[in-house]
């Protein structure tokens, strides 16, 4: 269907795809320039086998050596052109495209059941969540993966600033992915970030006899010009709902679970009391 695209994870796995072009192009311009990788890697400030991992598609390479890259090698602007596709590839393929939205949205609320939203979460409970997929990721994926969310938390620093929202179970804040000291140093990150004027907390508690969230998470995101979509992901697979009158069904469904929740003032305080039982 059209309004409804599911996105599995083994889209652009590193490798293949844009890595793959992309490092082919670095060892094309590399090799005119004369430059051996140990010379090259020299230049900018890694080893020769980076430099191979880069070229072979194998690492991704960051913005800063894309930009060094293109300027020692006179690439023209060639590799400085694929930075944005680059950068994507740090995402899991089934969230690429939502990664791409989410960082062009006016609005973006977010209804949470399992743990907490990667935009909210700290270094520490990122690494707590990826070391304990099952099956489990080599080191260099989970990097990869951390990097991707905390360049995401830029949209903080966006200006104008996105109106965004969270619902969150409580049992998600009770979780202690990592630990006690992990868990503690999310929910004081939740204080903070709930502190900003374009961010509203909320939290929906365990004793609510009524929850219209039974149907699982989802996401909606807004863009310039008052087009809104919907973004399922369940076990590594996602959807994206574009119909207006199914998207129109959630946003209704959102309204109501925020209304069921907690005010954001209350919620900070919930946050509050959880760090104290820590």
């Amino acid at each position: 269907m059209d309004d409804q695209r599911q996105q599995p994870e083994h889209e652009y796995e590193v490798g293949s795809g844009i890595l793959h072009v992309f490092g082919q192009h670095l060892k094309l311009f590399r090799v005119r320039a004369g430059l051996e990788r140990a010379e090259f890697g020299a230049m900018t400030g890694y080893s020769a086998s980076s430099i191979a991992s880069f070229e072979q598609g194998r690492r991704i390479p960051p913005p800063k050596f894309i930009d060094q890259a293109d300027e020692l090698l006179d690439a023209g602007g060639v590799l400085k052109a694929s930075k944005e596709e680059v950068a994507r590839a740090q995402y899991p393929a089934f969230f690429r495209d939502a990664a791409r939205l989410e960082a062009e949205a006016v609005e973006l609320h977010l209804y949470a059941v399992q743990a907490v939203p990667g935009l909210l979460q700290t270094e520490e409970y990122m690494r707590a969540l990826l070391t304990r997929r099952r099956p489990l990721l080599d080191d260099e994926t989970i990097e990869q993966r951390v990097a991707g969310r905390l360049a995401r938390q830029e949209i903080f620093s966006r200006w104008p600033a996105p109106l965004m929202s969270f619902a969150i179970e409580e049992a998600v804040l009770r979780r202690p992915f990592g630990g006690t000291s992990v868990l503690h140093g999310q929910l004081e990150q939740l204080l903070l970030i709930g502190e900003k004027r374009n961010v509203e907390i909320q939290v929906m508690p365990l004793d609510r006899e009524d929850n219209a969230g039974v149907d699982g998470p989802f996401t909606l995101i807004s863009r310039k010009g008052g087009e809104q979509v919907a973004y399922l992901e369940v076990q590594g697979r996602s959807t994206f709902v574009t119909d207006p009158e199914e998207v129109r069904s959630l946003a209704a469904r959102y309204g109501i679970i925020r209304a069921q929740a907690l005010t954001p003032r209350e919620s900070l305080a919930f946050v509050e009391k959880l760090l104290g039982e820590l």
